[in-house]
């Protein structure tokens, strides 16, 4: 019966990260590529994918890495480049309520395109909750270590020109935006997060806008939190 369960949340789970399935093995790949051409074996390119699986940050991290590390500088870096995940954890605390020890998995799981899908999507009624949720997470993780592995691998063989490659995760963000767009009929939270972007943009500058954009976001977000609740 337990088993049954398994199969059942992974069945149903298995569909909705199709996307991200075609997406991860690209991004993935010029992750390993990127890391081939550091000179990291195969083995650190799947140890940071399984354990730092930040996206954006482990591109980031390529870099700073290989300058030399600093650890208050990466530490910096990485809240400024991953402060987003403060708002995905607040989002997703009811969802991820009463999961048990699943739900320290889903939130070190959870990246930008797997709550794109936890927070649009409903359970199926016929299958176990904390299994479907626990399945997407783990299926979306496979997809990135996979594909960073084919990378690692890939670039030991194949000669690549890594110039533009640390782009893509601004491109996948920019889809993931415009799926949001495209999805809702409020379009409140992506309003909030560009105007804050922008007005941040040009009052603190290109060096130092980031954090003061999620202060800000987070403010507006609390002062229109009921109409983000009740928009869709």
């Amino acid at each position: 019966m337990k088993l049954q369960k398994h199969k059942e949340a992974l069945k149903a789970a298995f569909p909705y990260t199709i996307p991200v399935l075609t997406g991860y093995l690209l991004l993935g790949a010029a992750f390993g590529i990127l890391m081939d051409s550091k000179g990291y074996s195969l083995i650190w390119v799947i140890f940071v994918s399984l354990f730092v699986y930040a996206g954006s940050m482990q591109f980031v991290a390529v870099g700073l890495v290989a300058s030399g590390f600093h650890p208050i500088n990466a530490m910096i870096m990485t809240l400024m480049v991953n402060a987003r995940h403060l708002f995905y954890g607040i989002a997703t605390l009811p969802k991820f309520k009463g999961l048990g020890k699943k739900k320290w998995y889903l939130i070190h799981g959870l990246t930008d395109e797997t709550f794109s899908i936890l927070s649009s999507i409903k359970e199926p009624k016929h299958v176990d909750r904390s299994l479907f949720l626990f399945y997407i997470t783990l299926l979306d993780h496979i997809y990135w270590v996979t594909g960073s592995a084919l990378g690692s691998v890939l670039g030991n063989f194949i000669p690549f020109d890594t110039r533009g490659l640390d782009f893509v995760l601004t491109a996948l963000f920019v889809v993931v935006f415009i799926e949001q767009l495209l999805s809702k009929k409020s379009h409140l939270p992506e309003i909030i997060g560009a105007g804050s972007a922008i007005l941040c943009r040009l009052v603190f500058g290109a060096e130092s806008f980031l954090i003061p954009t999620m202060l800000l976001i987070l403010v507006l977000v609390t002062v229109f939190r009921k109409q983000l609740e009740g928009g869709s």
